[in-house]
């Protein structure tokens, strides 16, 4: 062979091994479908192209010489890396199809969303037979569906940590307490302290955050609510101070509809994550999409379904 393995190399290699696995040229007669003495003339040709003998056959039976065990480990070495190489060629061509349902949390940051879409358009690119149906819900309601099994992932902020959950971190988002124009500290706002604000009404989430410090006593929490749009218009009416995602109020705050208390006091950070169900080991799609995201946001992954 001179070092160089041919496409008929490759042919006569399978059929020294087919005969060593069945113990001899008459019994590898029904593997290979031939007769004996195309089989011999086979191994001859393969033993002329090699320069050796591989094997002894005759009356006295069927047996390997020495270098004819050599040659069938480095054979069978290099029919494994061939079947390799061909599995490998299949999987680069491989694309993945269905349907990937998603629950995200209404207004997220716009550059988070970019995000979220380039991670669409990465997977899209390499299987286009890939659909996402996007549902926009609460955070509660995210949780819900993917407990019944009506999502297959979500995004969002959840403040209840479900056991029967895994979260996955993606980004952080910025919220600071905000007032609105008719507001008795719309003059005085921007360094106002925890002791100005205290004593003002105050519109709350429902479930706050853990990170969410409250600013008031429970008496002036006045107004809760989970909906976004509904804080802001309740801020926005010069009734209540709240806080609201920094990207949501730069429009109000632009317009000189609202005007952040205290941006370096009064703030904290919302860490947005990917949940899915505990229970359940993600699918190819669903794993193809999570690694997707994990590339994208540049975080550390959490290997789903291994706890």
């Amino acid at each position: 062979m001179q070092g160089n393995v041919s496409e008929l190399d490759i042919r006569l290699i399978r059929v020294f091994l087919a005969v060593v696995e069945a113990g001899g040229i008459s019994a590898a007669q029904g593997t290979l479908n031939t007769t004996q003495p195309t089989i011999s003339a086979q191994l001859a040709s393969l033993e002329a192209r090699l320069g050796f003998r591989l094997c002894q056959r005759g009356r006295a039976g069927f047996a390997l010489t020495s270098k004819g065990s050599q040659f069938l480990d480095a054979a069978r070495r290099l029919l494994a890396a061939a079947e390799g190489f061909r599995l490998e060629v299949q999987q680069i061509n491989r694309t993945l199809s269905g349907t990937i349902n998603i629950g995200l949390l209404g207004q997220i940051d716009p550059q988070a969303n970019k995000q979220i879409a380039l991670a669409v358009a990465r997977i899209r690119a390499r299987h286009q037979g890939l659909f996402f149906q996007f549902t926009e819900l609460s955070s509660t309601f995210l949780e819900e569906k993917l407990i019944n099994g009506h999502l297959d992932l979500a995004i969002g902020y959840f403040w209840r940590r479900l056991d029967t959950l895994d979260y996955q971190p993606l980004f952080r988002e910025t919220q600071i307490a905000y007032c609105g124009v008719t507001h008795p500290l719309y003059g005085d706002a921007g360094e106002l302290g925890h002791s100005d604000v205290a004593e003002h009404e105050w519109v709350w989430p429902s479930h706050p955050l853990p990170e969410m410090p409250a600013p008031a006593a429970l008496e002036r929490l006045t107004a809760l609510t989970d909906s976004m749009d509904g804080a802001a218009l309740l801020i926005l009416s010069g009734q209540h101070l709240g806080f609201l995602p920094e990207h949501y109020a730069v429009k109000h705050v632009e317009q000189q509809q609202l005007r952040a208390l205290n941006p370096e006091l009064l703030h904290y950070e919302v860490d947005f994550q990917v949940a899915m169900r505990r229970s359940s080991r993600p699918g190819e799609l669903v794993s193809a999409f999570l690694e997707e995201l994990v590339k994208v946001f540049g975080v550390r992954e959490v290997r789903f379904g291994d706890r």
